[in-house]
């Protein structure tokens, strides 16, 4: 990164206006020594400019900045993610997911959403959302029959949440990583 860094929110917004200089600086600071494929960890790639892509020598896979980061799955741009990032790092008494809404023109989900992940990157201390290991999941549903409930129990059941009563119960593990 040659340019200085900005200083000011607004000075935030002028930097990360171009698409092509905020690629840039995500890409500098996802990969100091270039870009390395997440999939094989091949040094050797070939750019497809039109889709600001990468393509793999090795593995003949094609891969974005976004892959196995923060920002995966994730419609928001980076111009977004950059000014959120900055806007929570810089705030001394914290900053909430309205203020940002309104900074960055996103609605409010949308910026809790941003705000979760930037914390789980500054938490990790780096921008990589990699699972590591074997990821088990399994689901069950919790919760008696009507018919074996208590008469006023069944009635107020039936009554209030109708003919599904169970409660989903979703679990996730990940062997040798930090889920």
């Amino acid at each position: 990164m040659s340019q200085k860094l900005p200083a000011t929110l607004q000075e935030v917004i002028k930097y990360f206006a171009d698409a092509q200089g905020c690629l840039d600086f995500v890409i500098a600071l996802r990969w100091p020594h270039g870009p390395v494929c997440p999939r094989c960890q091949s040094h050797e790639y070939n750019f497809l400019k039109t889709r600001s892509l990468w393509e793999c020598k090795g593995c003949k896979k094609q891969y974005g900045v976004k892959v196995g980061t923060i920002f995966e799955d994730s419609a928001i741009k980076l111009d977004k993610w950059t000014c959120a990032m900055w806007m929570i790092v810089n705030a001394k008494n914290g900053v909430s997911s309205y203020e940002i809404a309104r900074s960055l023109g996103v609605t409010q989900k949308t910026a809790w959403f941003m705000m979760h992940r930037i914390r789980l990157a500054l938490q990790k201390g780096s921008i990589d959302r990699k699972l590591m290991g074997d990821v088990e999941a399994d689901e069950t549903y919790i919760g008696g029959e009507a018919r074996n409930m208590h008469g006023d129990k069944r009635l107020k059941t039936l009554r209030t949440e109708g003919s599904f009563r169970k409660a989903v119960v979703i679990g996730m593990l990940e062997r040798k990583g930090e889920v």
